[in-house]
């Protein structure tokens, strides 16, 4: 489904990313783990077109991203949850779903937001509160279902259990696996490592900017490398 091929990428002079290359097939779950700093935010960056790439190519189902906007990419059916959640916090839970539809078709927005509500109830409860009011794991919900407002072929989540309450977490996790399921194609960041690779089919290791391993999630989970340096085994 995506294909990604050599991608350097730099913040002005300083280069973050070197030759990187990985594959999202259709249908899967791949999981990008690392450290911090490793490059994994600034992957998902230049996949969205927030950033430019210095060289390398981008392709979704055998056609170039390299022309596409931000706002094109998300046309395409890529939609980024970012770190940090990035909602309106003076704007109701609703009006923040509702943002994540506005590039799409009107039709069918109202079966979009109750499928959203079918999948996390609390927003349903708290769509008329403020998003800044709300609990960490409830922002979470929040910025995910806003996501999924904008029908995607492609989720990437950028580190959804950051800061969370380990009860939320496992939660967090069952939602991926869930919306994966129903058809939903998940590039997943995050730095539960051990987490991420048992959800995962398939994972890549990224270290100052270079992926160092690949391989299916329990693969990786085997590893004496991963569990030495991620896993603390």
């Amino acid at each position: 489904m995506l294909k990604v091929e050599h991608l350097q990428v730099a913040y002005g002079k300083v280069q973050t990313l070197w030759d990187i290359s990985f594959e999202v097939p259709r249908g899967e779950i791949v999981a990008l783990v690392g450290a911090n700093g490793a490059g994994k935010t600034t992957t998902l960056k230049t996949l969205s077109a927030l950033l430019k790439p210095k060289s390398g190519a981008i392709a979704l189902d055998g056609e170039s991203l390299a022309a596409c906007s931000s706002i094109e990419i998300v046309e395409r059916g890529i939609v980024h949850v970012p770190e940090g959640r990035g909602l309106f916090p003076e704007m109701t839970v609703l009006d923040n779903l509702l943002m994540g539809a506005y590039s799409t078709r009107k039709a069918g927005r109202s079966e979009r937001l109750d499928k959203v509500y079918a999948t996390f109830p609390i927003l349903k409860e708290r769509e008329k509160q403020v998003a800044g009011t709300l609990s960490g794991g409830e922002q979470q919900m929040a910025a995910i279902g806003r996501g999924l407002m904008a029908e995607p072929r492609l989720l990437m989540l950028d580190e959804p259990t950051l800061g969370l309450a380990p009860i939320v977490v496992e939660e967090m996790f069952r939602v991926v696996r869930d919306i994966n399921a129903s058809g939903v194609t998940v590039l997943l960041v995050e730095q539960n490592t051990q987490h991420a690779l048992m959800l995962a089919n398939r994972g890549y290791v990224l270290e100052a900017g270079r992926v160092v391993l690949s391989g299916t999630g329990s693969e990786l989970l085997t590893n004496e490398e991963v569990r030495r340096a991620y896993l603390g085994l």
